[in-house]
């Protein structure tokens, strides 16, 4: 397979993973209510993107770099607003 074809593979994937956060994103933000999420597995996840985002960076990859830095700050905000609102 081709470089290209791999990167456009990632991208998708990318992009795929990346969206499935904004509608738990914006309930959260627009009702404050986390009390169905749980904590320990939103900070473990959260610290999980984080590091792929780490890794993205070492990498120098596209893919990576972009799913992981728009997935942590989506996840992060739940993650802040779970800690504020229990």
């Amino acid at each position: 397979m081709s470089p290209a074809f791999i990167e456009t593979i990632g991208l998708a994937a990318a992009v795929l993973t990346t969206l499935c956060w904004i509608p738990q994103a914006v309930r959260t933000i627009r009702t404050r209510d986390t009390r169905a999420i749980s904590l320990v597995t939103q900070a473990a996840f959260t610290t999980g993107v984080g590091l792929w985002l780490v890794y993205g960076l070492l990498l120098g990859s596209v893919p990576l770099i972009a799913a992981n830095g728009v997935s942590f700050i989506l996840v992060a905000t739940i993650l802040a607003l779970k800690i504020r609102f229990g």
